[in-house]
């Protein structure tokens, strides 16, 4: 599990392709000894194993399945990434809680300057746009935020310069593919609604 709190900026190193997956190495500002093998790391929202590491690096393997249904086949070398690791019992919950599985892609359909902040409007697929509430919680490429409006298919979001700046949203440009993950609560409260 992961609260949504980046904290690292990851950059890709070395893109391997295998039959049908294809291997990532990362590298980052982490003390990787501390890091075990078989670890879960969100990367751009998306929960991947380390398979191997070094000093200021690691390995994942990314399945076929996960590159078709996230940006993560959109990578390669020197991309940069929204890393978080796994929240420990007892850690500060400072977003939300977030399980590292992709729900779906959105696009980024405007970037508007607010004042200090930014406003992103990012177009959610169907049906997963009716999981998305106002005031609610999202995660966009592994960053926990508040949704501020919705609007049919689209939802606002306002990013304040912190978040701008200490994560990859800040490069977000008009029609790029983002990594979403709706809220574990509306998605299991629309579940139960479904069977009851």
């Amino acid at each position: 599990m992961f609260t949504g709190i980046v904290t690292d900026i990851g950059r890709v190193r070395k893109v391997e392709q295998t039959a049908r997956d294809r291997r990532y190495e990362i590298e980052t500002v982490w003390d990787t000894a501390g890091i075990d093998l078989g670890a879960s790391i969100s990367h751009a929202g998306c929960c991947l194993t380390v398979t191997e590491k070094g000093p200021g690096w690691f390995a994942v393997e990314v399945s076929g399945e996960t590159l078709s249904k996230t940006n993560l086949g959109d990578w390669t070398e020197g991309h940069r990434v929204n890393l978080e690791r796994a929240a420990r019992l007892g850690d500060e919950m400072g977003g939300h809680v977030v399980s590292g599985h992709v729900d779906g892609l959105g696009k980024v359909v405007s970037i508007t300057p607010d004042g200090g902040s930014h406003r992103i409007e990012i177009e959610a697929p169907a049906p997963l746009h009716r999981f998305i509430a106002s005031k609610g919680s999202i995660t966009v490429d592994g960053v926990s935020l508040t949704v501020n409006a919705v609007e049919g298919r689209v939802f606002v979001l306002n990013l304040i310069p912190h978040t701008w700046d200490v994560t990859t949203l800040g490069q977000l440009k008009i029609g790029d593919d983002v990594n979403l993950e709706i809220d574990m609560l509306a998605r299991y409260l629309a579940r139960w609604q479904e069977t009851a």
